[in-house]
């Protein structure tokens, strides 16, 4: 086994800081709105990006001090991903705790950084801006990611 797949051999628990941000995919599902069913408590994902995300590169513009600008933003820990079902199915921290593996996209995979963007699974270039949709619209903006 490659030295490369630690993911495979440390418990996530045990991962160092660069380890742990490397299994992110750069996805930017998690930083979509989300809008919760309050009779099915159903999650439904939208195109309205976060006002921190960069809407080109799916990136945090201000990752350091994200809780800070947005309160409610979610710090993933190896204690809370067991409780965060709306995380996308896709996302790395989650196939991990799920003990799959990961996809064939994934940039710890293949290497290129942007192999989750040219596998279609980024929301570069297909979100929008929060600021720029009403509140009362959000529910017009869910797809299926």
């Amino acid at each position: 086994m490659s030295q490369n797949q630690f993911w495979k051999t440390i418990a996530l628990d045990q991962l160092d800081k660069d380890q742990w941000e490397s299994l992110c995919d750069g996805c930017g599902k998690c930083c979509v709105l989300k809008l919760e069913d309050v009779d099915t408590s159903d999650v439904h994902y939208t195109d309205v990006a976060c006002k921190l995300l960069d809407c080109e590169n799916a990136r945090c513009t201000n990752y350091a001090a994200r809780k800070t600008h947005v309160p409610d933003c979610v710090l993933l820990t190896p204690d809370n991903l067991g409780i965060l079902s709306w995380m996308p199915q896709s996302c790395a921290y989650r196939l991990i705790y799920e003990k799959k593996d990961l996809p064939d996209w994934h940039p710890l995979i293949t290497g290129d950084a942007n192999s989750t963007m040219l596998a279609g699974h980024s929301v570069a270039n297909r979100v929008v801006p929060e600021n720029s949709v009403d509140e009362d619209d959000w529910p017009d903006h869910i797809t299926n990611w």
